[in-house]
């Protein structure tokens, strides 16, 4: 069975581990109708359609 000759330190264990930390940008595609940036495979926040389908009621945040 292999057996490692040295310890491996803290910070090279940290360094390994942080590659798999990191965050990835969430990505966002422009709206059809309304050109606002929404998540892919969802209905849009601003206008309520998916698919240039009606899908959600949006209300009107000015009232």
């Amino acid at each position: 069975m292999a057996v490692p000759k040295k310890r491996v330190s803290h910070s090279r264990t940290n360094m390994r581990r942080s590659i798999n930390d990191r965050l990835t940008a969430v990505q966002t595609v422009p709206c059809p109708e309304c050109g606002e940036p929404k998540l892919p495979h969802h209905a849009c926040m601003s206008c309520g359609k998916y698919k240039n389908e009606q899908a959600i009621e949006v209300k009107d945040s000015n009232k």
